[in-house]
């Protein structure tokens, strides 16, 4: 088959050799936006007056034909065309004839791919919004039918000190804030077209950037054409930003997979996201989260693969940018997926409050509060500490909890320590009485959820 850039040429690649530098097999995945970007360009070269309106009617009336095959799944890519530009380019010449080759007027493959991934990582993003947001709904949701569920803090996966539960789901909330923010101010960069800067030097053509902008929604134009071709930075901010929300689902995953253990039993996954063993009737094994917390290494891995690329490509555009594109769509599914995941296993899933009270009442994680009573009754905390530590380690000798220790044993340590000590150290009371902004304490969760809801 003759390329459409064969002209100079006399001789013809090998079919391996075709083979590996196609990228048709991933990038027809742009197949929507290139259609788009076209109707947008041919549109404005006849406007222009650089394209005759017949021509104009006949090429949009191909890319319309085009547009429906390939909503209907109907194209056939060939690996002969390379790309998905030159693909969709000979599919047109073959219904309009070779007036679908003025289609390419004024343009050049390397601001029409960097046009498609602007176009389609505009989309994308917001889905990742949406889906962030819907998720948050449902931390939300679930927070509010636990706010006085007293649950054990962990610092060093360790017992710390009592929290709200609902205290905790709400951490996992500002960090999907943070990160839809991140999503929407990378907007700013996506948003920016680079069609009309032709190969790296713009064109001699009469074109009119502006009017292609507004045809596609763009609400900024590259200024430097060199720049525009061969930028790449809006891909990495993607996957960057993919990759924080990576790490707090991963976190997320984490607990979510502790906590189902039959030695936190805190909670239970539903049936819908688990799974089962080949050889163990009993298991029920939390796939889901741990699929999630395995696929961020392919996030983190796409990111630094395209930093990769990058960092050795001269100006402008270079073979090697062709690699900016698989990381990018496997990162799209990827962090798609794992959002949808998420959300369903957090709304079915059931919090066992009966052993987190257990849980509570058993440790140690009140130890603090009795740190900070004395410290109230003017012994320095240092001190407080010290001697809250020696009734620790009589606990652990007697094989009993701070709240069965008898008050005459209490008073060897220090005579500061009074009745009223036994309504200290309870855990709901403990958190009851961290009430300091953005504490765990009851009425500061219900201050934090009102905060929450006004983020939508």
């Amino acid at each position: 088959m003759t390329k459409l850039w064969g002209g100079r040429f006399q001789k013809s690649a090998e079919s391996w050799v075709d083979e590996f530098g196609a990228s048709i097999g991933f990038d027809q995945q742009l197949v929507m936006e290139d259609i788009e970007g076209s109707v947008a360009h041919v549109t404005m070269l006849g406007a222009q007056g650089i394209l005759a309106s017949e021509d104009v009617e006949q090429i949009l009336k191909g890319l319309a034909e085009l547009k429906h095959s390939a909503e209907a799944g109907e194209l056939e890519f060939s690996v002969a065309n390379e790309d998905i530009h030159l693909n969709l380019e000979k599919m047109l010449t073959d219904i309009i004839g070779p007036v679908g080759g003025k289609l390419h007027t004024g343009r050049s493959r390397n601001d029409q791919v960097a046009t498609d991934m602007h176009l389609f990582l505009k989309k994308r993003v917001v889905e990742v919004v949406d889906l962030i947001e819907t998720f948050q709904k449902t931390i939300l949701e679930k927070a509010e039918q636990h706010i006085e569920t007293i649950a054990p803090g962990y610092t060093h996966l360790q017992r710390a000190q009592p929290i709200s539960f609902a205290h905790h789901l709400m951490a996992y909330f500002w960090m999907l804030e943070r990160d839809k923010e991140r999503f929407k101010e990378s907007m700013k960069r996506i948003d920016i077209l680079p069609l009309g800067a032709g190969a790296m030097a713009g064109t001699t053509f009469p074109i009119d950037r502006e009017k292609s902008a507004e045809l596609l929604g763009f609400s900024n134009v590259y200024a430097n054409s060199m720049d525009a071709v061969s930028d790449r930075d809006f891909i990495v901010e993607f996957l960057a930003n993919s990759s924080l929300v990576m790490t707090h689902l991963s976190r997320f995953a984490e607990e979510i997979i502790i906590w189902s253990t039959d030695e936190f039993k805190f909670i239970e996954l539903d049936d819908a996201f688990s799974t089962g063993s080949s050889i163990m009737p009993q298991k029920k094994n939390p796939d889901m989260a741990e699929l999630i917390r395995g696929k961020t290494g392919r996030v983190y891995g796409n990111l630094m693969g395209l930093l990769t690329v990058l960092k050795g490509t001269p100006l402008t555009y270079n073979k090697d940018m062709q690699e900016d594109k698989e990381g990018m769509f496997d990162t799209v599914h990827t962090i798609l997926g794992a959002l949808k995941i998420f959300e369903g296993m957090v709304r079915t899933m059931t919090v066992k409050t009966e052993r987190l009270h257990q849980a509570v009442h058993s440790d140690f994680s009140n130890a603090t509060e009795l740190a900070d009573y004395l410290a109230t009754k003017g012994m320095p905390f240092r001190e407080a500490h010290e001697v809250t530590g020696k009734l620790v380690f009589t606990c652990i000798q007697k094989g009993i909890f701070l709240l069965d220790l008898p008050l005459e044993v209490m008073k060897v340590e220090s005579d500061l320590i009074q009745e009223d000590v036994y309504d200290v150290l309870a855990p709901e009371a403990a958190v009851r009485r961290r009430n300091s902004l953005g504490g765990t304490g009851f009425e500061q969760v219900r201050l934090q959820l009102e905060k929450a809801k006004a983020c939508f």
